[in-house]
């Protein structure tokens, strides 16, 4: 098994932990306002193993997709036992209930700060500007190459090239490609202590192509943070995730979106990066990051798939966990319950969609595939 095909195995069965974390959520309030939890199980679908403890029956079912607890009186097709019924989910203050929802996709969030926390003070983020340079050719096309003949170092840190400050390894590309025999004056910077230098990019072969070049490999700087810093800045970050994924999420079920899906299930329209991504598409982003050396950038897209799966379940649509939140706030403002068998047929027509649309974007996945590695 390649490396990047062991690192989607891994997202895959993270993903799985992580709802499985959610539905604890759920029955760990549950359980802490004493309502009664009749199951809580492992994947969907036929049985595989399972054990009682007390009330409740936990186990093991054969489709590996997640995970779900049964709170006695949320099943409107099942009433529960005259005995339980002070227990049950209906019987608790709108507050309590409330809590038990909103604990499964609070998870995400915490999760997402974790993994944010952990990617800037143990990993850092990239650094653009100042590039580094990671090698010197000694020879471009069996001439001592520009970049050796100046004594530049692995290590060394650009810093200004004419008159740009802190340039970006895109500007530095642009410049040098586009000034072949013409010196460039350089800032330099090693060990603490800056030096000017001047260079001469030349025609050099790269895959075929004549380009101009000084004959360096950058270097991806980074920049870690403290503990402090990793905390605000987790917290940052999942701020701006929220606020990048509601205008996604927006876009891409509204009519913008279900139109480009159609216009790429029915013609010959290539994939773009912005377009939506299943699980297959993620993975597959895992495995690529993770074979182009930036393996703990994992965590960072982990935590952005936190934040979108949060914020999906807060949806005020049923059978959404912000869809049960809706029915409380009605009730509130009502003052009386809402009978939920009335709400099946919309959690139907809801989940029906939003299976056929994670089916179809599968399909995209593996009949279109798209490059969204970093």
């Amino acid at each position: 098994m390649t490396s990047g095909v062991a690192f989607q195995v891994f997202f895959f069965l993270a993903l799985i932990v992580v709802i499985v974390i959610h539905e604890a959520a759920h029955f760990a309030v549950a359980k802490a306002f004493k309502i009664k939890v009749e199951e809580f199980f492992v994947g969907f679908g036929p049985r595989l193993w399972s054990t009682r403890r007390g009330e409740t029956e936990y186990g093991v079912k054969w489709i590996p997709a997640g995970g779900y607890v049964k709170i006695a009186g949320m099943n409107p097709f099942q009433p529960p036992a005259e005995e339980d019924l002070p227990r049950t989910f209906g019987a608790k203050p709108i507050w309590q209930r409330a809590l038990v929802i909103v604990a499964g996709p609070a998870t995400h969030f915490v999760l997402a700060f974790v993994f944010f926390a952990v990617w800037l003070g143990a990993i850092g983020q990239p650094v653009p500007n100042s590039p580094i340079i990671d090698s010197v050719a000694p020879t471009l096309d069996g001439v001592q190459s520009p970049a050796a003949a100046v004594g530049l170092h692995a290590g060394d840190r650009i810093v200004a090239i004419g008159s740009i400050q802190d340039p970006t390894d895109t500007q530095l590309v642009h410049i040098t490609r586009s000034h072949v025999g013409e010196a460039l004056d350089m800032t330099i910077e090693r060990g603490g202590t800056r030096f000017p230098i001047t260079v001469t990019p030349v025609l050099s072969t790269v895959a075929g192509e004549r380009v101009g070049r000084i004959g360096v490999l950058l270097r991806e700087a980074r920049e870690t943070t403290s503990i402090a810093g990793s905390v605000t800045g987790g917290v940052k970050l999942v701020g701006e995730a929220m606020a990048q994924t509601v205008g996604g999420i927006g876009r891409i079920f509204g009519p913008e979106g279900i139109g480009r899906l159609f216009k790429l299930l029915f013609t010959d329209a290539p994939r773009r990066t912005s377009d939506p991504a299943s699980v297959v598409g993620i993975g597959r982003v895992v495995g690529q990051t993770a074979q182009s050396g930036s393996v703990w950038d994992i965590l960072y897209i982990f935590a952005l798939v936190n934040v979108f799966i949060g914020l999906l379940n807060l949806l005020p649509l049923p059978p959404f966990d912000g869809g049960h939140l809706a029915v409380l706030a009605i009730e509130k403002v009502r003052g009386k319950t809402i009978d939920m068998r009335k709400l099946v047929p919309i959690s139907a027509a809801v989940a029906a969609f939003f299976i056929l649309f994670t089916f179809a974007v599968i399909y995209l996945d593996i009949a279109k595939p798209i490059n969204l590695a970093p």
